[in-house]
């Protein structure tokens, strides 16, 4: 079951929610400082659009009223409104120049706000602890990023471009409405306002609900799809597409409904929104009508006020969605913001230094009385003791579950130790930096999963800017290269997602060349040949064996006939070393390894008189089919006519 963490938890309601978007603003702040000389060019453009747009009705009613034309005045009819229309046409075009100047010099600080804020989230990702990864779902954590990320553009966007210049419209428009009429123009303007803001505002914080179970059934739809592509294989194994598809569907129906909700409720804010303003604009024109009528105000004058409250209300009908944007994003930014939050389980400590080894020496690698837990009510480890000495092999056998690949979690400081220690020439792991430590240590993982790239980046990936020999050398070494170069495209042959495009061994074979090619002091092979062919197993072996001889090893095995050759065996059982020595020492012990190892020989006895039809029925049902398998022993032959069907 999926651990609950603060990111399920639903935003908490009312000032809350209010103190919680604020902080978020706080924490966006600091990036928009670092281009304040933009923002405030980009604030001096948005205040001189403003004052064009206004003074275009007050140029329109001066235009109006000079063709108000009485006897005799012709010949200035002629000359006035030409002026004036030129001033109109004038204005139109600063308003467009201001705001395009305002747009161009703030582009610059939204994307590149959402850049670094998103390469942080990003960054601060990759530095938690295997635990958080384990326990997240990866397709509803990249929406959140995805989300947040288009949030605080949005958010700037929306503040920026909509919500400030029609506050400064506003100011100038009541403004002048108090300077220049009755009272009852501006309050009449002003009511409205305060009556479509606080309507606006209300029937959206009762909308958003909606908004926010459609973005989590997106989210949750986009989850078990991502879950579903990415086992592929297993969903095809079971026959189960439509189990997927019920299960998707089940979101899509959820969001489908919310959806619904959302568009009800929006229609509801449009309706009432256009009731206000409408009686607005009516009031607004029936008391100018009564002042032209009287004779206090001009056709001039009718027309700057109706000018007004349409140039106006215009944005404002915008307000409902503005503002539901702007507290999505706001919501959006936080989740992303928390997972900058997010606690870091392995963290370097306080003055931290590099692991210090020396050139050319293989270092020793000790543990001490360590215990380890992943969760408190099933431990693990229970006080193993042991010492790698340099240069040497240590392997570890014993049960699944008995703690084998836990050791080398910790040698990697994926998770911290309970309690013990484990040290590197006499150095805990806790107090040198993980980039140095992991630098220094290169692993064969049992299960490798490869990058959706070609076999050159994979193999590259174990040391990055390596040059095309270097690659191939490691290739070489890992009996892949020849199988490589009879690919029509090559070290350039794409692997698919997860590496699905090549066999269980191939895959192994580049996870080998990758390590061979990082060249670290401290090797971790954990089952590093289980998914190889017999016939390519023994080159393999004989390959690691050389590279093993400079470094201190840790090799996890499942088969003892791979690691007959190691300088110390240690036989694991619930977590404790219950036997170590050597292949033959443990042998005359007569313990569980020599237990182990009598099991193996008569498996490995069984399979050697297998009727010979057997073999060459596997080896037909791969020919047919075309697909590399580790029982069949996939040829390079085999392997390129699947990659040339593929492509």
């Amino acid at each position: 079951m999926r651990r609950a963490t603060v990111l399920d938890a639903p935003p908490a309601p009312g000032t809350s929610a209010v103190r919680g978007d604020w902080h978020t603003i706080a924490r966006l702040l600091p990036y928009l400082w670092a281009y304040r000389w933009r923002v405030g060019l980009a604030l001096v453009c948005l205040v001189g659009a403003k004052f064009a747009n206004v003074g275009v009705p007050l140029v329109l009613k001066r235009i109006v009223d000079a063709l108000d034309l009485k006897p005799g005045d012709a010949r200035v009819a002629l000359v006035v409104p030409v002026a004036l229309l030129v001033a109109y046409g004038l204005l139109r075009i600063g308003v467009t120049l201001f705001t395009e100047l305002r747009e161009a010099l703030f582009a610059r600080v939204t994307h590149d706000a959402s850049r670094t804020i998103t390469l942080q989230v990003f960054r601060h990702l990759l530095s938690l602890s295997l635990r958080f990864h384990l326990d997240r779902q990866m397709g509803g954590m990249s929406r959140d990023i995805e989300r947040g990320s288009q949030g605080i553009s949005s958010l700037i966007s929306y503040t920026l471009y909509s919500i400030l210049p029609t506050l400064v419209e506003i100011t100038l428009v009541i403004g002048y409405l108090v300077v220049n009429y009755e009272i009852s123009f501006a309050a009449i303007a002003l009511a409205a306002l305060v009556l479509y803001v606080a309507y606006t505002v209300r029937v959206t914080e009762w909308r958003t609900q909606f908004r926010r179970q459609v973005n989590e059934q997106d989210s949750r739809a986009n989850t078990r799809a991502i879950d579903a592509l990415i086992n592929y294989e297993t969903v095809k194994y079971f026959g189960n597409e439509e189990f997927e598809a019920r299960r998707y569907d089940e979101n899509l129906v959820a969001r489908m409904r919310a959806a619904i909700r959302a568009q009800t409720s929006l229609s509801v804010l449009n309706v009432g929104q256009s009731l206000i303003i409408a009686t607005a604009v009516a009031l607004l024109l029936w008391r100018a009508t009564a002042g032209v009528v009287a004779g206090t105000m001009s056709l001039g004058d009718l027309v700057l006020v109706n000018a007004f409250m349409i140039q106006l209300y215009v944005p404002l009908n915008f307000l409902g969605v503005l503002y539901r944007e702007i507290k999505q994003a706001l919501t959006d930014m936080e989740r992303m913001f928390r997972l900058m939050g997010e606690h870091r389980e392995v963290a370097d400590g306080p003055g931290a230094h590099a692991l210090a080894l020396r050139p050319g020496h293989a270092p020793s690698i000790r543990f001490e009385r360590v215990s380890f837990a992943y969760d408190p009510a099933r431990p693990i480890l229970h006080e193993v003791d042991v010492t790698l000495a340099p240069g040497t092999t240590t392997a570890v056998v014993g049960a699944s579950g008995a703690g084998k690949s836990t050791l080398a979690r910790l040698l990697y400081r994926f998770y911290d130790v309970g309690s013990g220690r484990i040290a590197i020439d006499g150095q805990d792991l806790r107090a040198v930096t993980q980039a140095s430590l992991r630098a220094a240590i290169g692993i064969v993982p049992q299960d490798t999963v490869l990058f959706n790239d070609t076999i050159r980046y994979n193999i590259g990936y174990g040391r990055p800017g390596a040059s095309q020999p270097e690659i191939e050398t490691a290739a070489r070494a890992a009996q892949l290269h020849d199988f490589v170069s009879a690919l029509p495209q090559g070290y350039d042959t794409s692997v698919g997602e997860r590496g699905l495009k090549l066999s269980g061994g191939e895959k192994q074979r580049v996870a080998i060349a990758r390590t061979l090619l990082k060249d670290p002091p401290i090797l971790i092979l954990d089952e590093a040949t289980s998914a190889l062919d017999s016939r390519n197993e023994q080159a393999i072996q004989d390959a690691l064996r050389r590279v093993a001889m400079d470094r201190t090893t840790l090799v996890i095995a499942h088969r003892l006939s791979t690691i007959v050759d190691a300088e110390q065996i240690l036989v694991m059982s619930a977590g404790r070393i219950v036997e170590r020595g050597n292949h033959e020492s443990l042998l005359r012990a007569g313990g569980e390894y020599a237990r182990l190892w009598t099991m193996q020989q008569a498996d490995d006895a069984l399979r050697t008189i297998e009727p010979a039809e057997t073999a060459d029925q596997a080896g037909e049902g791969a020919g047919a089919t075309g697909e590399a398998a580790e029982a069949t022993g996939e040829t390079g032959e085999t392997a390129l006519l699947k990659f040339s069907a593929q492509a």
